[in-house]
């Protein structure tokens, strides 16, 4: 009967070795992925939270930086919100970082971009009032009822026929009750 020898043994056993260190340090590795992801998504939340609170506000942001902390998680969190102009009057761009209340300043763990806007297409319309210039149009968009996006480039809206022989537009004024009567 032949065994093994105490080398062979040995050599076994710093394999099995190399083997479970490299396993260990993988399973490390994913749980500090894991952790790092975690904190990651968490900033991400704090950064939409804060941009979406300034975009519901009824005023524009002040273009200015300010920055401020919140506790989400059982953790502190500082958020940094620049606000600036864009090249249309009626929009700012708000850039909000976030990262752990006790990280270096310059650090950073997530960021979005994101945009406040004063102008307000009317329902049914796809033209936008940049500038605050445009006359309100009809309930739907255009002087004719027509939906703005319904018009084929480059063509007018029709003048609004308006009733000519005095018969009343049963869409637009519905008959009162005393001249339905009547008839």
């Amino acid at each position: 009967m032949r065994g093994f020898t105490l080398i062979e043994v040995l050599a076994a056993l710093v394999i099995v070795a190399l083997g479970m260190m490299a396993v260990i340090q993988a399973v490390g590795q994913a749980a500090s992925n894991s952790t790092y992801l975690r904190e990651k998504t968490i900033a991400h939340w704090v950064a939409v939270n804060q941009l979406t609170e300034t975009r519901l506000q009824r005023t524009p942001p002040k273009i200015d930086e300010t920055s401020d902390e919140v506790e989400m998680a059982g953790r502190t969190w500082r958020w940094t919100m620049t606000v600036t102009q864009t090249p249309v009057e009626s929009m700012r761009r708000i850039d909000v970082s976030v990262r752990p209340a006790d990280a270096d300043a310059g650090s950073s763990m997530a960021s979005i971009t994101g945009f406040y806007g004063a102008a307000i297409a009317p329902p049914g319309s796809a033209l936008i009032d940049w500038d605050g210039l445009t006359p309100p149009t009809g309930p739907q968009g255009g002087l004719d009822g027509k939906r703005d996006d319904d018009r084929q480039p480059g063509e007018q809206p029709s003048p609004r026929d308006e009733p000519g022989d005095g018969q009343q537009d049963e869409l637009t004024n519905p008959p009162s009750e005393e001249s339905a009567g009547e008839n």
